[in-house]
């Protein structure tokens, strides 16, 4: 497969201390990527041209196409065209009409209602994890996530996301979808068979719902972020005992969900 740019030299002019000046710019090349499935076309990714086939395959997985690597019998990737082709060993069992909709349904089987894909209800379950990590793992992790990225330092314009055990950093990739960073992970994760239960993610970008499902069908048992979360993200956390930590900055954070996997922090209070 032929290497593709990740970024590309722009013309702009710039505005500095009072006057204009033209400079050459790296911008964060964006790259649509059309996935077809058994010659069909299933989905157009829009997404920074490496690591792609890690990214179909967590992509395919996040769909809940597939379960585990070994279902993909070949991917073929035309660059140029910017189309990969996949088959698999087996068609899906899942409905593909599940994927074209959205429903409002019961998540794990709890009363409280849940927006999100039909399918995400019979392919993510609640996670079981022993892990547990301190305050300063949390600081520090999203530290080594902010200077990771050579990419995000020369353009600003991608997302950068990081798999972490206690000890080390595992793989991080960095992306212009906070979605596909992830879904690169999580391919590799599945290329290479991980156990992930005593792992946990860094990511760049805020803690959305798609986020949380995505974290916790790779099997992370805590999603860390600099950034906010949202209310349906949080939610789903709860639901699926995900741990989120956001606004990680300057030393201190906050403890959205399931708070026992954090050493040292506070109990949350009593739910009404």
């Amino acid at each position: 497969m032929q290497e593709l740019p990740i970024t590309k030299q722009h013309h702009i002019n710039t505005y500095k201390n009072g006057s204009f000046q033209v400079i050459d710019a790296e911008i964060a090349t964006e790259y649509p990527l059309t996935i077809h499935i058994h010659d069909v076309e299933f989905a157009t990714i829009v997404c920074t041209p490496s690591n792609l086939t890690e990214l179909i395959v967590g992509f395919l997985a996040s769909e809940g196409l597939i379960l585990s690597f070994k279902e993909i019998k070949s991917i073929s990737i035309d660059s140029t065209q910017g189309i990969a082709y996949v088959d698999l060993h087996r068609k899906s069992s899942i409905d593909p009409t599940l994927f074209s909709k959205r429903r409002i349904a019961s998540c794990c089987g709890k009363s409280r209602q849940s927006f999100y894909f039909q399918s995400d209800a019979i392919t993510t379950k609640p996670l079981i994890s022993s892990l547990f990590i301190s305050p300063m793992l949390c600081i520090q992790s999203i530290e080594i996530l902010s200077t990771l990225s050579s990419v995000h330092r020369l353009t600003g314009g991608v997302h950068n996301a990081v798999l972490f055990n206690e000890n080390d950093m595992i793989v991080q990739f960095a992306d212009i979808g906070r979605h596909n960073a992830l879904d690169k992970i999580y391919g590799t994760c599945l290329q290479q068979n991980m156990d992930t239960k005593l792992t946990f993610l860094a990511i760049s970008g805020r803690i959305s719902s798609e986020m949380v499902l995505k974290a916790v069908r790779i099997g992370s048992p805590i999603l860390l972020s600099k950034s906010a979360p949202t209310d349906l993200a949080l939610q789903l956390a709860d639901e699926l005992c995900l741990t989120t930590v956001g606004f990680i900055r300057n030393g201190s954070f906050n403890v959205y969900t399931h708070s026992e996997r954090i050493k040292d922090t506070l109990p949350f209070p009593n739910k009404p």
